[in-house]
């Protein structure tokens, strides 16, 4: 899959319920649409999966961001998408100027619990038609 060189992609967790809530929250602070979507469990996800340039053994415990030339992971995913969002959401990026070897096992602590404390769902959810153009099928 070729990702469109003005869009980015969100790979994402599409069973657990703070995935799939950051991800209404990134499509609500997305008016320039820059965001395209995909769960990690489907097809497209998967097939993305396997053309990214770095090694991603099993399903990740993470939001993936790929753009045409680059991927991110864990936190700097998150920071990277937040620098994208309207409002003050770009100033969080700031946090960048905390260490990786800090900021990712925060990261990694909150995956590994986010089906505890947040739930996860039996399928991956479905968008509504309004948003349907927003997510790689």
């Amino acid at each position: 899959m070729i990702v469109p060189e003005d869009k980015l992609i969100v790979l994402f967790d599409g069973v657990c319920n703070l995935c799939n809530r950051s991800v209404q929250f990134i499509i609500r602070h997305d008016p320039k649409g820059a965001f395209l979507f995909a769960p990690l469990q489907s097809d497209t996800g998967k097939a993305l999966l396997a053309q990214l340039p770095v090694a991603l053994p099993g399903t990740p415990d993470s939001i993936i961001l790929v753009a045409k030339d680059r991927v991110w992971r864990f936190s700097d995913a998150v920071l990277q998408i937040a620098r994208r969002l309207d409002g003050a959401w770009p100033l969080a990026y700031a946090a960048v100027v905390v260490p990786r070897f800090i900021r990712n096992p925060i990261y990694r602590f909150i995956a590994r619990n986010r089906y505890r404390w947040f739930g996860r769902q039996d399928h991956c959810m479905l968008p509504t038609a309004a948003l349907k153009a927003r997510f790689l099928e």
